[in-house]
């Protein structure tokens, strides 16, 4: 692998985690408000549920970008994004929801990527298997 193929990778896993970051934040900005659409939908547990949210967002999202533990962080992320596309996005019948419950489903195609074919070589993972960039 070329150096400029070794940062796609990186790229990549960067990309991917900023959606579920920033995401996170919103809902430590917006604690009574997240938890609040979290009970709506009968999910049991809004509290439960919005600590797990967070955990997964943002620590999932920076340890992806880190590139640690990557092919599990990114199977628990797919399926915490395919779980929320089906609680949250299910209404078809609202283009708006449909739109979300697609890319929920994109992204959790992207992370089963990144599960198959790990972090590359700029990552935590790639410096303990030996792989750096040439």
């Amino acid at each position: 692998m070329n150096a400029q193929s070794s940062y796609v990778p990186a790229f990549g896993r960067l990309l991917i985690a900023a959606i579920f970051i920033f995401s996170g934040l919103g809902k430590i900005a917006a604690p009574a408000m997240t938890q609040g659409y979290i009970g709506s939908v009968g999910l049991p547990a809004p509290l439960l549920a919005y600590l797990a949210a967070i955990l997964v967002e943002i620590g999932g999202g920076i340890l992806l970008v880190i590139g640690f533990r990557t092919r599990i962080v990114a199977l628990v992320m797919a399926g915490f994004t395919v779980v929320t596309a089906l609680f949250f996005h299910h209404d078809f019948t609202d283009q708006n929801q449909m739109i979300h419950f697609l890319k929920n489903v994109a992204m959790a195609g992207g992370l089963l990527q990144v599960v198959a074919f790990g972090a590359g070589a700029f990552s935590l993972d790639g410096r303990q298997s030996g792989r750096v960039a040439a």
